[in-house]
């Protein structure tokens, strides 16, 4: 958690313009396995497969249920991985398609996360989901803390980004910090992402995101540094396109000296702010009031967005429009308001 007793310390000013924008999606995690066939030494998140019971529709619906008038609009479908040619794949596809049209059904617009696709599942999903993503992680095939998941070969994470521009299915992607890459491998998969972009124009935001330990993990890699993050950041803002948002997770960032460091190198995005970081279990995020004081202390408006940013309303299915739309229009009646 951010440790607010050290914001006194200053770091070069406030944002550059008065009241610029930092915006963030009101989220909550749906879990339909945590069950996972890569083992990633990193991973605080995956067990074992046959020994997690899948989420059903009747516990989701309850969870749902309980969402109403909190102010949630995204439902992150984020899931573990049942090899591609295992028997119960099928199944968890279902699962997922059935939990995103639940959620659209409650009115929620849902973001799905469940690692690569083959392109007959992302063309089922695509009809119930606002958006979708998968992180490219790095470009650099031969990291240690990948040497037991199969699926993080970059080539193969790397065709789900090019498979989701051909269909025209609005993404999110990004850059793990900090599993043992170099300088050098951001370079190259900043630019590997950017190359894509130039060719489909899909991707919404990329996310850079530091490893912290967690409790369960075995790679024994240390933090990755925040004061190394503002320099990753304008890394990125040179070799991305300008449409791209660079998202940064708040709970991971320890200092609110270096979130804000972070935004002032160009971070525009703070990501889900869910009740639980599914991924990173050991890191809570800030109450958003606090986080809302803190940025507004140095001239940072925080604001609330959608999983889908509106430039790709025209990409969504029928009824996933929908749902977007009403909450474009709740939205731009809040802003009023304020």
């Amino acid at each position: 958690m951010l440790d607010l007793s050290r914001v006194d310390r200053p770091v070069g000013g406030g944002s550059n313009q008065a009241n610029a924008v930092v915006t963030y999606s009101p989220a909550f995690t749906l879990v339909p396995t945590y069950e996972c066939f890569n083992r990633c030494s990193y991973c605080n998140f995956r067990v074992d497969p046959g020994q997690d019971r899948w989420l059903t529709l009747v516990a989701a619906q309850a969870r749902l249920e309980n969402l109403r008038g909190q102010g949630i609009r995204e439902i992150l479908i984020l899931s573990g991985e049942v090899h591609p040619a295992s028997g119960r794949r099928s199944p968890l596809i279902q699962l997922i398609y059935d939990l995103c049209q639940l959620a659209l059904d409650y009115g929620f617009i849902p973001h799905t996360n469940a690692g690569p696709l083959s392109r007959t599942e992302m063309e089922l999903l695509r009809d119930v989901n606002g958006s979708m993503g998968l992180m490219l992680e790095q470009m650099r095939p031969d990291l240690p803390v990948h040497r037991h998941a199969p699926s993080k070969d970059p080539q193969v994470r790397l065709q789900q980004l090019t498979l989701a521009g051909e269909l025209k299915i609005p993404f999110t992607t990004g850059l793990l910090l900090g599993i043992g890459e170099t300088p050098q491998d951001w370079r190259d998969t900043l630019e590997a992402i950017a190359k894509i972009q130039h060719q489909y124009g899909h991707i919404q935001e990329v996310i850079l995101q530091p490893h912290r330990p967690g409790q369960t993990q075995d790679y024994l890699g240390e933090a990755f540094l925040p004061e190394q993050l503002p320099a990753v950041i304008q890394l990125a803002r040179d070799i991305l396109p300008p449409e791209i948002t660079i998202q940064i997770p708040p709970n991971l960032v320890a200092d609110p000296q270096w979130l804000l460091g972070c935004l002032q190198a160009g971070a525009r995005d703070l990501g889900g702010i869910v009740p639980k970081d599914e991924v990173n279990p050991d890191y809570s995020h800030l109450h958003l009031d606090q986080l809302q004081l803190l940025l507004a202390d140095q001239g940072w408006q925080l604001q609330p967005r959608l999983a889908v940013y509106p430039a790709y309303d025209g990409w969504l299915a029928s009824q996933v429009k929908q749902v977007v739309e009403r909450h474009r229009r709740a939205l731009t009646e809040t802003e009023a308001l304020s």
